[in-house]
């Protein structure tokens, strides 16, 4: 089943002279369940596009559609709506709120969306992620991997459709950049849930059920990854 189909889009920035493509006819479609991983060098319109796929940033033309609707055929408060229930975002940097302990940073897109937490899949994904006994701990209490893992309890405490992935593990060493890794993989299988991550690491690229290539704003490859 599709949960995501992308059409024509393209991304311009400036004006003029200083006019900059970042994306240029990007078409593609995923289903749901699916694990994709997007890879290209440093400027080639990766986080761009998923930018765009999260609703963070709009098109200059084309379109989105996740579940079917238009991604963009909404208002600024749908859209704000949108991000928190449909899309779970996860960036290299963490982005935690520094006096918001683990538990109310996991739960502050609840909070902000007006909704009760359920307390059952918190305490799911605490267990899941490892961060049982460091509920009520600071950011600045928690080494990188553990701030990394309660970005992803974030991402995931709204149940999204689809888990958008900045390169996640870019600020990480070598042995919590596996244990994210193999998290969101669980996620993905274990809760159904969409995961497209950008990652320059090609042993995390061929983890994914499929690989999309990009290169100045445009896709070069799409293939089916054949673990």
């Amino acid at each position: 089943m599709e949960i995501l189909r992308v059409e024509h889009l393209s991304k311009v920035y400036g004006e003029g002279e200083n006019k900059v493509l970042a994306l240029g006819d990007v078409s593609f479609s995923v289903e749901k369940g699916e694990f994709l991983a997007i890879i290209g060098p440093s400027g080639s319109g990766k986080s761009t596009l998923l930018h765009i796929l999260g609703g963070v940033d709009k098109p200059t033309v084309g379109k989105v559609y996740m579940n079917g609707a238009d991604v963009f055929d909404r208002s600024d408060d749908q859209l704000a709506v949108f991000r928190r229930r449909q899309v779970g975002l996860i960036y290299q940097f963490y982005n935690l709120i520094p006096m918001l302990n683990v538990v109310e940073n996991i739960t502050l897109p609840c909070l902000l969306d007006g909704q009760k937490v359920n307390q059952e899949h918190l305490k799911e994904l605490i267990s899941t992620l490892q961060l049982e006994g460091r509920e009520k701990h600071l950011p600045s209490q928690l080494s990188g991997g553990q701030q990394q893992r309660v970005s992803i309890g974030r991402a995931l405490i709204n149940s999204p459709a689809v888990m958008l992935a900045d390169e996640p593990t870019g600020n990480l060493d070598s042995k919590n950049s596996r244990e994210i890794v193999e998290l969101l993989k669980e996620s993905n299988k274990k809760y159904q849930q969409t995961l497209i991550m950008i990652t320059h690491d090609e042993n995390i690229a061929v983890q994914a059920d499929r690989i999309i290539a990009i290169e100045d704003g445009r896709i070069i490859r799409d293939e089916v990854n054949r673990k």
